[in-house]
């Protein structure tokens, strides 16, 4: 179940509309029905007080004015397992790693 903290990414009309994160979930007064609120990551945020019911919480299709919308939780990648390329220090090139550090001491 997609929870507090979680990203989404809102389809309507069965296309990728926007991502949110899920800011609060509450109970709704009407029971197995939640007010879910929604942080809309666009340019200027906006904050979206949506209510659903657990399935639509977990991903499952529902309208709002007969138009479709599903919630899909965003799963993030995992970073690639490279190991990291050490820091020489000294006046051999050795790497092109430059160390933020040492730049701000000078």
């Amino acid at each position: 179940m997609a929870t507090i903290h979680d990203l989404v990414l809102a389809h309507i009309d069965n296309k990728p509309a926007f991502y949110a994160r899920i800011e609060e979930i509450t109970p709704d007064v009407k029971p197995g029905w939640w007010k879910v609120r929604l942080l809309v990551l666009t340019v200027p945020l906006q904050v979206y007080t949506w209510i659903l019911d657990e399935s639509q919480v977990n991903g499952a299709p529902f309208t709002m004015g007969e138009t479709p919308i599903m919630l899909e939780k965003v799963v993030p990648p995992e970073p690639p397992q490279k190991p990291l390329t050490p820091v020489h220090k000294g006046g051999g090139k050795k790497d092109n790693v430059v160390s933020l550090f040492d730049r701000k001491k000078s």
